[in-house]
């Protein structure tokens, strides 16, 4: 949850480094997103059923799969799925906090771990396996204005999964201003964070300046 992330957050913070910053902030505008999605999309099961409790639901997916599609994206952006919002800035953080402080890093990483698990579990108790309950066979799936409400947050969090970019570009330059203050001469290049899609296996390519250099003594 909100805990999880922000202290990803300062986790990145704390590295101190051009990767750890830059993927904390990230992290911030990508939290924003994923977190108040899911807030926005418990309200509308709210108006519908007046309950939060796990126990009271149980199917959703057959009565409210459109609602389930939004739900399950929601949260697999904010455990970190590759291809939204959630993954950048977090691979970016355990980047950071590799170089700074590995132990530190492979804690974070575990944490991952058990934020997935959670999430999922919830996901599992209230929109799969049988409707054990009659007054979830009639909830009405998303209207119009719910579908304006959820589209765009949705396109933004593939939109930052996807291509982060512009995103990264504009978090640059007030990194580069910070670190120079904080510890002169380690600001990273300009366009040093920008992550390349390998086109043929899909995987994050880092440039020169993200990957780890030997020390003198090796």
């Amino acid at each position: 949850g909100s805990v999880s992330h922000l202290g990803y957050v300062m986790l990145g913070i704390f590295a101190l480094n051009a990767q750890g910053l830059s993927g904390g902030l990230l992290q911030m505008v990508g939290h924003g997103l994923s977190t108040g999605a899911l807030f926005l999309l418990v309200g509308m099961v709210y108006e519908r059923r007046h309950t939060r409790l796990i126990a009271d639901f149980g199917g959703l997916a057959a009565s409210m799969p459109r609602f389930t599609f939004f739900f399950l994206l929601t949260t697999l952006a904010s455990i970190g799925l590759p291809g939204l919002n959630g993954f950048v800035g977090e691979f970016l953080i355990l980047l950071g906090a590799f170089k700074a402080a590995p132990v530190f890093a492979v804690l974070a990483a575990l944490g991952v771990v058990l934020g997935a698990v959670y999430m999922l579990w919830m996901v599992q108790r209230v929109f799969f396996g049988p409707l054990t309950r009659e007054e979830n066979r009639s909830l009405g799936d998303l209207c119009p204005r719910e579908w304006l409400l959820l589209l765009p947050v949705a396109a933004l969090m593939l939109w930052i999964g996807l291509y982060p970019k512009p995103f990264l570009g504009r978090i640059e330059p007030a990194v580069a201003a910070l670190l120079e203050s904080a510890r002169p001469g380690i600001a990273a290049p300009a366009g040093a964070l920008h992550g390349q899609l390998d086109a043929q296996g899909g995987a994050l390519r880092l440039p020169a300046a993200l990957t780890p250099t030997p020390s003198r003594g090796e």
